[in-house]
């Protein structure tokens, strides 16, 4: 290193006293390799620094970017059409014919219309505690049909929703939107189970009904054979039908 740092030297000195072999060699600029090596090393260094500067400028607008994409809201939402088909349900089991989804009118039903048959009740009572019973069974079969309608009508707004929803979240851009769109899916299966909780309660209500009205109509039949035997003997009479 020592020989090759002479031989610049003399060789610069050389090529300066070439060019202006007028002046001293006490004028002349000496080159100093070590010097001028020393001066691009602190230079590398110092664009090194840059560089690293700049890479870090770099990383922290990025993270400011997917930091945007995760607080970003997901621009779909299905929870008006959810909320809509809840309500259609939910109004259909208000409606209800008759004996409704009440305790308490339940309760007075089966003290009145369907309570035993006793032997001091009029045969007039008898009869239109039987039609009453009747009714309610149509009506309660009547309101589960309609209730069953309104959730197979459901089936393809909830596939429209579903298939959004998973195509919103397969493109979810961060966190957020991912999060949305696992929970608004969440919505969609509660509202399945919320038409499907329906459709088995008004179900279930036509079938007790009905089942209600055989029990009610076999202790009636029993009441009404004992009062026919307990009346005597029947006696034929002649009866004009025709003039």
């Amino acid at each position: 290193m020592s020989r090759l740092r002479t031989l610049l030297t003399a060789s610069f000195i050389a090529i300066v006293a070439a060019q202006a072999p007028g002046q001293a060699v006490a004028q002349l600029v000496v080159f100093d390799p070590n010097n001028y090596a020393q001066n691009l090393l602190t230079a590398a260094r110092a664009l090194q620094q840059i560089n690293n500067q700049i890479t870090s400028l770099q990383n922290e607008a990025q993270m400011l970017v997917n930091q945007a994409k995760n607080l970003a809201s997901l621009p779909y939402s299905s929870l008006q059409q959810l909320e809509q088909s809840i309500q259609r349900t939910q109004q259909l089991l208000s409606q209800a014919q008759r004996i409704a989804y009440d305790v308490q009118q339940i309760d007075r039903a089966f003290s009145t219309t369907y309570a035993p048959a006793s032997a001091n009740m009029p045969d007039q009572t008898l009869t239109a505690n039987a039609q009453t019973r009747w009714q309610n069974a149509v009506a309660g079969l009547q309101d589960a049909m309609r209730v069953q309608a309104t959730v197979v009508g459901n089936l393809e707004t909830n596939r429209t929703q579903m298939s959004a929803l998973v195509t919103a979240s397969q493109g979810a851009a961060g966190a957020l939107q991912a999060s949305q769109a696992g929970n608004q899916l969440l919505a969609l299966q509660a509202q399945q189970i919320a038409d499907l909780t329906a459709a088995v309660a008004a179900q279930g209500r036509a079938q007790n009904l009905e089942a209600a009205q055989r029990a009610a109509a076999q202790d009636q039949g029993r009441e009404q054979l004992r009062r026919f035997l307990t009346r005597g003997r029947y006696q034929p009479t002649t009866v004009q039908m025709f003039h």
